[in-house]
């Protein structure tokens, strides 16, 4: 009887701080935008990828007539000081927050604990999330299709032959490696003559890319090709390869951006560039936070007004999580990446 007991005081605790959290939703619905606040925290707020970012936030704010509409993050990637800024965002009682976390399971308990609380909370590049720690996950693209097409440009610029490298921001970053292992995936597949040698992690950081680069070519001078998922890591890598005067036998692809890779597209050491405009992603996030908080229905194929988001595809990712695809990737080499201006 005592544990009947138990049993039903934990069902009634659990039932009472769900329509808590109920209550808290339905009143942020009620809210008109200009009364709203929502964040949007990044990974770091040193990457001119997460400047462009938040040109696109405070676009957003200004389109929608948002109260208040902004963007923060820790000054260099950590994914503790990452959690501390949702913390504190959930003591401030903001309507939404979009996430673009550094390590996805390191953000997941605090990305629940905000739902608990109410608050609305959207990821980007958090496609493996578990379900119930996003209302929704938004990604410019199908991730695999991505990492297939940053491989398929490789192979071509290795001419399908010769050893070749990834990187990663970070081993727990779930877009950098669902991207790296689908490229891998399909060049095992139908690359014979291309050998995978290992997947490293940058950490994001330029000079990390740089060095373990220099490292590689001590132990494979002959490497013929390198992939990067951060936005630094092909430019790290490009110096390298520059500086070892290997520019026109390896071929470097993969994820950055202009005011980056700019002027190593131009010599040759780095040659393609892949991204997404990260202003569209941005805003993006913010108006799929925004219909969730008006109650709106989010559905298959609808237009979210943004570029690249004309006809978005709704699905479920990996652990659950419902998951948004644009169709917003760019590809940049020196005859047209001047056309960029991020």
């Amino acid at each position: 009887m005592k544990k009947i007991w138990i049993l039903v005081t934990i069902l009634v605790i659990a039932a009472m701080l769900a329509g808590c959290a109920g209550q808290a939703a339905q009143k942020k619905a009620a809210k008109a935008e200009k009364d709203l606040v929502m964040a949007t925290v990044v990974k770091s707020i040193a990457f001119n990828w997460f400047k462009r970012m938040e040109t696109g936030v405070a676009q957003f704010g200004k389109d929608k007539g948002i109260g208040k509409a902004f963007m923060e993050g820790p000054p260099q990637v950590d994914s503790a000081a990452q959690v501390a800024m949702i913390e504190d965002l959930i003591a401030q009682n903001v309507d939404a927050i979009c996430n673009v976390p550094y390590g996805v399971p390191e953000n997941e308990p605090a990305q629940k604990k905000a739902m608990d609380a109410g608050i609305v909370v959207v990821g980007h590049e958090a496609a493996t999330a578990k379900e119930g720690t996003l209302n929704y996950d938004v990604e410019a693209f199908d991730n695999c299709s991505y990492g297939e097409e940053m491989v398929k440009q490789l192979a071509k610029r290795m001419k399908e032959t010769g050893k070749y490298i990834e990187f990663v921001g970070s081993l727990t970053n779930a877009s950098h490696n669902e991207w790296m292992d689908c490229a891998k995936a399909y060049a095992d597949k139908n690359y014979p003559n291309m050998t995978f040698i290992a997947k490293y992690e940058s950490k994001e950081d330029q000079n990390v890319a740089y060095n373990t680069m220099k490292d590689v070519l001590k132990t494979y001078p002959d490497v013929a090709g390198v992939m990067g998922a951060a936005a630094t890591d092909v430019v790290g890598a490009g110096q390298a390869i520059e500086e070892a005067g290997l520019a026109d036998k390896t071929a470097v692809v993969g994820t950055s951006i202009p005011s980056y890779a700019g002027e190593l597209l131009k010599t040759g050491a780095v040659d393609l560039a892949m991204a997404w405009d990260p202003a569209t992603a941005g805003y993006a996030c913010n108006v799929i936070a925004l219909k969730v908080l008006k109650g709106e229905p989010i559905t298959d194929g609808m237009d979210l007004g943004v570029p690249g988001y004309e006809k978005i595809k709704l699905t479920k990712g990996p652990n659950g999580v419902p998951l948004i695809y644009g169709s917003a990737w760019l590809e940049m080499d020196k005859t047209n990446a001047d056309q960029y201006d991020f």
